[in-house]
């Protein structure tokens, strides 16, 4: 099923600018409004008429990803061979009728703008369906760059309060998972609640950035923890008293995952009038919305659900979409399928090649090669006899012609490396950026086995024992690595 017959998506690039990344303001709360705020909602409108998805494109010099994240945002990353991160959250918005999305964009976004504005602007057969980006800006009112999500949701309230949604659903748009945002939608009204949280199961384990929740046995949120139990820092509960008894569920954190219901009228006043100064979402008006007494809920979430907060998640959700079976993420799934660019590429050329459990993206030209347990990029180019293992190569932006490729390119170090994997190289356990130039006999194997190393100025860097090549870096022939 194509997009365009899924759904038709109209998109808006308001503006764009590469800037310095977001900043975040500690967590310290000044409640000065205790005030229950109030919205009525009717709770049998279907979600395409009444929800509006906020997706945040994310990314930082701080990013977790980097060096993936040097040229693009942490939502722009590639993964699985033809998609990009935001495509599973998208997707997810798609799947779950939710065709009212806004992308709020900022650092690096020139790629994620890109991608969005070409995978996800369909006819114009449905005014009310929509995609809109909206890039980080200036304005006489505000002359700084957002400082924050809650920062850009505020200074957004004037593009967001044109449609009629009667809840508004916060979205990270670099996470990998899968989830119903209707049954989420469901929970929230019938919980009548101002604000839901989706949280991990408390089967889970797992600490995420986003702080974490206590909620009573009604999936009430009693209390905010600042940060995960990992970090070495000083932290400290927000408890909120809801005059409930408690069972056992009240010694239970919940990791929160960045996931946000909220009613429109309940959103605009603690943006601009509790919390007028507020930068950040999950560490300011989310807590300051339970110290206020706002009626806030949990969304327990059971599903597989990666936040990609390192590049060893990353890599490894690369390695399990190569899996046959007890596949955490199904990029296969006819029932909920995932969307990206249709970029119209010629079949992959396969010429006398070994390809187990691999993935290969589309326009690939793999000569007499062996490939194993590895995601190939589309335009990937990979020469006789090189052997490619457990690794993750995003392909190539461009082809190069022959004479390009004889010569290298006009501008180059090493003229006579084209872009792609030369002949008799080898390549084990590394993430190779786009536009990659590997010569002949090169070998990419952390030779030294290093657990730790910063060479992004020879062009890669190491973690976790991972090589990670960076965009466009080049390896003349016989390097070793």
């Amino acid at each position: 099923m194509s997009l365009l017959t899924h759904h038709h998506l109209r998109l808006e690039l308001h503006s764009h600018h590469e800037k310095p990344p977001w900043k975040l303001l500690p967590s310290r709360l000044s409640i000065t409004n205790a005030q229950k705020l109030e919205c009525q909602f009717s709770p049998f409108l279907p979600a395409n008429q009444s929800v509006a998805a906020v997706v945040f494109g994310e990314g930082s010099q701080q990013s977790k990803l980097y060096p993936l994240t040097k040229r693009r945002s942490e939502g722009a990353i590639p993964i699985a061979g033809s998609y990009r991160l935001i495509d599973a959250v998208i997707s997810n918005c798609i799947n779950s009728n939710i065709a009212k999305i806004y992308a709020l964009t900022q650092f690096n976004s020139t790629s994620l703008n890109s991608h969005l504005s070409r995978a996800y602007s369909g006819g114009l057969l449905a005014n009310q369906e929509f995609l809109e980006v909206i890039a980080a800006y200036q304005s006489p009112e505000d002359n700084d760059w957002f400082q924050g999500t809650a920062d850009a949701m505020r200074r957004c309230l004037w593009v967001l309060e044109q449609h009629p949604a009667v809840e508004f659903l916060v979205l990270p748009g670099h996470h990998l998972y899968k989830m119903d945002y209707q049954k989420l939608i469901e929970a929230h009204r019938r919980n009548r609640a101002d604000i839901t949280v989706a949280v991990l199961d408390s089967t889970s384990d797992r600490n995420t950035d986003f702080g974490s929740f206590k909620l009573d046995f009604e999936n009430r949120v009693i209390g905010f923890r600042e940060e995960p139990e990992s970090m070495l820092l000083s932290v400290k509960w927000y408890i909120h008293s809801t005059g409930s008894k408690f069972n056992g569920c009240f010694n239970e954190k919940f990791s929160s995952m960045g996931i946000y219901v909220m009613n429109r009228q309940v959103m605009i006043k603690l943006l601009k009038e509790s919390f007028p100064k507020a930068n950040d979402l999950k560490y300011e008006v989310i807590p300051g919305a339970i110290s206020l007494g706002l009626k806030v809920h949990g969304y327990r979430f059971d599903g597989y659900w990666e936040d990609m907060r390192s590049i060893e998640a990353y890599y490894h959700a690369n390695m399990e979409s190569t899996q046959k079976t007890n596949m955490k993420y199904n990029f296969y799934d006819r029932e909920f399928p995932v969307y990206t660019l249709p970029r119209h590429l010629p079949p992959s050329l396969v010429t006398e090649a070994v390809i187990t459990d691999s993935t290969i993206g589309d326009g690939c030209i793999l000569n007499r090669c062996s490939i194993r347990n590895a995601v190939i990029g589309p335009r990937t180019r990979v020469g006789d006899g090189a052997i490619i293992e457990d690794s993750v190569i995003m392909g190539s932006d461009i082809y190069q012609s022959v004479p390009e490729q004889n010569t290298g390119g006009i501008h180059t170090k090493h003229p006579s490396v084209p872009i792609g994997i030369g002949e008799g190289s080898l390549i084990k356990k590394a993430i190779i950026d786009k536009n990659a130039k590997i010569g002949k006999n090169v070998k990419i194997i952390n030779r030294d086995n290093v657990l730790e190393g910063n060479n992004e100025t020879d062009g890669y860097i190491i973690t976790a024992g991972i090589i990670v090549v960076v965009r466009g870096a080049v390896f003349p022939d016989n390097s070793i690595l």
